[in-house]
């Protein structure tokens, strides 16, 4: 979920839950975590409980520093890809200008449905193969959250790919969100978390796709009037969520808190998945009372969206290089 994302926050609930605190020490090391979680949200409570859970484990040796609301991702991965930051907890997408490979991540309906998406990127191969693209561009992989599955909100209903001919979406800075809009005919603006609200209530955009999670906990449902509030439950992009560490900056730390920082117990990212996925029924409900007209499409209605999408992915992987082509080949593999 952009953006966003906005929710490694949420997989890391009792995060790095390894044995016992480390040795006390002298140093300190600071660590800011960027994210786009504004404060309040799932995911800011969720970080904040990371950030006890760290400073607790390392015996006060890490400060971690919670920079919540930030508006823009591709910033702050930049920062942190560059050392200015320490990490940054976000989508797929909001690292893709910098991590172009990951695009194809979020090619449309790659994913069949949650059980799948959790085998193709908690495979071993998988993981692996994206610590190492990550590496190569100098960040550190920590840990797979989510956004969820994303969906189409927009001033007038869509049932069929044509209802979106020509109409102005808010698109993620993201090659594969521009593409999927565009086998549709309709018309991406790419515009950063910070600017989309604005953009709706001024008629910059005439719609957005997201989560219900990141509609509700950015405020976006409000910029769409009423009377005028349409959610198609497409769920086109799964967007899984990263929380990375700065590779300057992990190298230089000492070999135990290295550990710390990557040892994530893989049952917290199980809960942390577990906690969004619960919630969507009732945002979607939420949603309903501020007259949003919430369609559920059947699976043959959804069959046209998806043969509209078929090459999307190998396009995406293609324009992504080797690394990109290896990565889809092996997410396919995985499933």
């Amino acid at each position: 979920m952009n953006k966003i994302f906005y929710f490694a926050a949420v997989a890391l609930v009792v995060s790095l839950a390894v044995a016992g605190p480390l040795p006390a020490q002298d140093s300190e090391f600071l660590m800011e975590v960027g994210t786009v979680a504004p404060p309040g949200s799932p995911w800011a409570d969720q970080l904040k409980r990371f950030k006890k859970d760290v400073q607790a484990r390392t015996n006060g040796r890490v400060k971690v520093k919670l920079r919540l609301g930030r508006g823009n991702e591709r910033s702050l991965a930049r920062r942190v890809q560059m050392g200015s930051m320490q990490s940054f907890a976000g989508s797929v997408g909001g690292m893709s200008s910098i991590v172009r490979e990951v695009n194809v991540i979020e090619s449309p309906y790659l994913f069949a449905d949650f059980a799948s998406a959790d085998k193709a990127l908690d495979d071993p191969a998988v993981t692996e193969q994206m610590k190492k693209i990550l590496a190569k561009r100098g960040l550190i992989f920590g840990i797979w959250s989510e956004n969820g599955y994303r969906s189409y909100f927009s001033r007038r209903p869509i049932r069929k790919p044509s209802d979106m001919k020509g109409i102005r979406f808010r698109s993620q800075e993201s090659m594969v969100h521009v593409e999927t809009y565009q086998a549709y005919q309709a018309s991406p603006v790419p515009i950063d978390v910070a600017n989309t609200l604005m953009s709706l209530q001024t008629g910059v955009v005439d719609g957005f796709d997201n989560t219900a999670l990141f509609a509700m906990a950015g405020t976006w449902y409000q910029g769409l009037k009423e009377g005028e509030r349409n959610l198609f439950l497409s769920r086109h992009c799964y967007q899984p969520a990263l929380l990375v560490y700065s590779k300057k900056w992990f190298n230089s730390l000492p070999k135990d808190i290295q550990e710390v920082l990557t040892s994530v117990p893989y049952e917290l990212t199980v809960w942390g998945r577990g906690q969004v996925r619960k919630i969507e029924p009732v945002l979607l409900k939420n949603l309903a009372r501020y007259g949003y007209e919430i369609y559920e499409p059947t699976a043959d209605e959804l069959a046209p969206f998806k043969a509209a999408q078929q090459k999307v992915p190998d396009l995406v992987a293609k324009e992504m290089g080797p690394a990109g082509q290896a990565l889809l080949k092996e997410l396919r593999r995985a499933m």
